[in-house]
């Protein structure tokens, strides 16, 4: 063997030991990240998802529907009664170009869906459904018609107190309509309430609204091309979120307008196609999901489990009531505030009534979900916790299996899916932190463009490492803004009211028109 063989070994031998070096160093970094925020935020993550004494149920989530179904009696089912109003708003019938903001009422509807519609549509559903049956559906649908109310309220006051500044460009969401409207009724802690929010907003960016996101898209590209290192895929995702996002809300606005329908009609059709073919099983999957929703089938928790997860579902898809939406919502070009909070109750239906609603169906008609054939009831897997699925597969892995029984070749859809639906949160989250971090370190171009910047970082980061407890804790900080927000809502929901009454007042007498362009 001669010499520059030896070399050549050696050299190899010497890579590949440096090659496991680097890994194994990755893996400690990795694990003493994940223990010291473990140590550190558990208790955090632990009171956000804390269950109802005695109960499974998360309070987090009564928390969500209860306020929904506040909303939804206190404005007269109003996310049904202005439903056709709402389609002519995004249609541009009543859109003046003179009007203050930087958006249009469809691009605001884009932005704020791709920061929800995303992987909890597809492996999301895929859980609740695993677990709490098909019934899970029913009450995911329900809670998504009433969390259209919700999102209503928060995206009238995002534009009623936003900021307008000379250039034309707007600054609105919760932290300012919080601390305004608290203001003007004389109400004490609102600028408590709103740094608060900008807080956990930020948080919530940078982790589930980023990192989760290149994380889980790397995941499904690795799946299909082969196992490479993730900071590949973190810097390929950030240069292009870079791209995008630094041109502000207008940037991100003409990109979402395109991707949002685009994706929507990607996996919605593929879901279409399926259902199509077994187009003789949809009326027993219905019944599969109503019978369910009010006896379990058997499944773990019975039909309370089913509630359970439905509710959860929905809360974790659409986010109504968490306040995120109504930051994009608040660059709308109008002159109405009312007018962006019946755009905003669209995103409900989307998101959960129809997107969610066709992964279950999915999931339901192509029998991945295995029966008992003598009682009719799901059977449960080994451990008792879950619906026995036909490879015992769960989450994102259910959904592709659910697909690919009636298109062989769907785990690619869904690989450009799961692509798309994680850099448009990712870009839409990024408009969410921005605006909170611009809050509480003020307005600019140096200021915008260093968080920008934090945030790409945190791309690839997301992409490269594996950290849960650091996702758990962003996870934990979305919700939190859901608390504040709330609260914020209840004090504030009488001047949604006031301006509710006097839109349909006008809208009915005529002096509301559709605008002539």
């Amino acid at each position: 063997m001669t010499f520059s063989k030896l070399s050549t070994i050696g050299a190899t031998a010497l890579g590949f030991q440096s090659a496991l070096g680097t890994a194994a160093a990755a893996q400690s970094i990795d694990e003493t990240v994940n223990q010291a925020f473990a140590n550190s935020t558990g208790w955090f993550v632990s009171l956000i998802f804390a269950p109802i004494p005695g109960t499974s149920f998360p309070w987090i989530v009564m928390w969500l529907v209860i306020a929904a179904s506040v909303f939804t009696i206190y404005f007269g089912l109003v996310q049904f009664r202005f439903f056709g109003h709402a389609i002519r708003l995004v249609k541009g019938d009543y859109s003046d170009p003179n009007d203050a903001g930087e958006v249009s009422h469809f691009q605001a509807l884009a932005t704020a869906l791709s920061g929800t519609v995303g992987l909890g549509n597809i492996a999301g559903v895929a859980v609740a459904v695993g677990i709490g049956g098909p019934g899970a559906t029913f009450w995911m649908i329900l809670a998504g018609l009433l969390g259209m109310a919700s999102k209503f309220t928060e995206c009238t006051l995002g534009v009623k107190y936003r900021n307008e500044y000379p250039d034309g460009s707007v600054s609105g969401g919760p932290m300012y309509y919080i601390s305004k409207g608290f203001n003007e009724l004389g109400l004490p802690g609102g600028k408590i309430l709103a740094v608060l929010f900008a807080v956990f907003c930020i948080l919530g960016a940078l982790g589930g609204g980023n990192m989760f996101q290149a994380n889980q898209a790397h995941a499904q590209i690795s799946a299909i091309t082969g196992d490479y290192p993730g900071w590949i895929t973190g810097l390929v995702f950030a240069a292009v979120v870079f791209a995008v996002i630094v041109g502000g809300i207008k940037s991100i606005a003409r990109v979402t307008e395109k991707v949002v329908p685009f994706m929507g009609i990607l996996y919605v059709g593929a879901a279409a196609i399926i259902l199509i073919i077994n187009f003789d099983m949809i009326g027993w999957a219905f019944g599969q999901i109503f019978a369910g929703a009010f006896t379990g089938l058997g499944v773990a928790g019975g039909m309370v489990g089913a509630l359970i997860q439905g509710f959860k579902r929905a809360a974790f898809s659409n986010e109504a009531g968490v306040g995120s939406a109504a930051i994009a919502h608040s660059a709308v070009k109008t002159k109405e505030p009312i007018t962006e909070g019946f755009v905003s109750l669209l995103e409900p239906l989307i998101d959960t009534v129809v997107i969610c609603t066709m992964t279950a169906l999915v999931i339901i008609i192509s029998q991945q979900l295995l029966i008992d054939e003598a009682t009719g009831n799901y059977m449960l897997n080994e451990a008792g916790s879950a619906i026995a699925t036909v490879d015992g597969n769960s989450g994102v892995a259910l959904t592709s299996a659910a697909f690919a029984s009636g298109i062989s070749w769907f785990p690619y859809v869904l690989a450009i899916a799961v692509v798309l639906f994680a850099f448009s949160t990712m870009i839409s989250w990024s408009y969410y932190g921005l605006k909170a971090w611009t809050y509480l370190f003020g307005e600019g171009k140096t200021t915008e463009l260093v968080f920008k910047i934090i945030f790409c970082v945190f791309v690839v980061i997301g992409a490269a490492a594996s950290l849960g407890p650091v996702i758990d804790f962003s996870d934990a900080a979305i919700f939190a803004m859901a608390v504040v927000n709330i609260i914020g809502l209840y004090f504030l929901m009488k001047i949604v009211r006031a301006e509710l009454v006097s839109y349909a007042e006008r809208l009915k007498s005529g002096e509301i028109k559709a605008f002539d362009s």
